[in-house]
């Protein structure tokens, strides 16, 4: 059939990836350092991809091509968020899930400065994406969930949020991805006892609070739930 579908210009391409990552469909892939068009049947011709490109390499053309296959992109979708739950059970030790042990026992013997300044971090993985469901560490557990520069800004927050806490974090922006159904399988499968979000005074930062509000809702429980924003120059709003 005769459709819009979007042409790649592999010259003025740079390799930067990012219309892979803007591409919703998965119909983009980066081959030999090069954006290319890798399932016809995966572009809705909708475009997303072309504000992301830097260099001009994407641009709209009217052709043949294989219909849009919106089945087939869902079944994608979910091969990928599939393998997304099975990668820390891997081999790769960055990502196997642990309790870190804190030398609480030691905390006597350490000197004042040390103490405060020591990771308060219990656990790993920390990105959404790569904690397992499961783990054992979110039983009983109060969680935190904070966008990624929340820890930048607040100068403290080893000690005024991950404290105590089991702590996920992400960037619905950058990574471009609905944590909601994430979370919502967190929240549903364990026994959490409290949420925290803290997030950026940005707009962009909505997307985290949104989501954690929408998993809390369709896991139908009732939980404390706490939203602490932070501002650019790093003090809680």
């Amino acid at each position: 059939m005769i459709r819009q579908i979007i042409k790649i210009d592999e010259e003025k391409c740079n390799g930067c990836g990012l219309c892979a990552k803007a591409c919703h469909e998965g119909a983009i892939g980066m081959v030999n350092g090069k954006a290319r068009l890798l399932r016809e049947d995966y572009c809705d011709g909708l475009g997303d991809c072309l504000p992301a490109c830097p260099t001009g390499a994407i641009s709209f053309e009217q052709r043949e091509a294989e219909q849009y296959n919106e089945a087939a992109v869902l079944i994608n979708k979910q091969s990928i968020a599939d393998a997304l739950e099975e990668l820390p059970q891997c081999s790769c030790p960055g990502n196997q899930p642990k309790t870190l042990r804190q030398m609480d026992q030691c905390a006597d013997s350490l000197k004042a400065a040390e103490e405060a300044t020591k990771s308060r971090l219990a656990q790993w993985p920390v990105q959404i994406k790569l904690a397992p469901v499961n783990a054992p560490y979110f039983n009983g557990a109060d969680l935190l969930i904070a966008a990624d520069c929340t820890a930048y800004a607040y100068g403290d927050f080893h000690n005024r949020f991950i404290a105590d806490k089991i702590t996920l974090i992400g960037c619905p922006k950058l990574d471009q991805v609905d944590y909601c159904d994430k979370l919502t399988a967190i929240i549903k499968n364990n026994d959490i006892k409290s949420l925290t979000v803290a997030r950026m005074e940005v707009p962009c930062c909505g997307g985290i609070e949104s989501a954690v509000k929408k998993a809390l809702q369709r896991s139908q429980k009732s939980l404390p739930l706490q939203v602490v924003t932070i501002s650019t120059d790093g003090q809680i709003i």
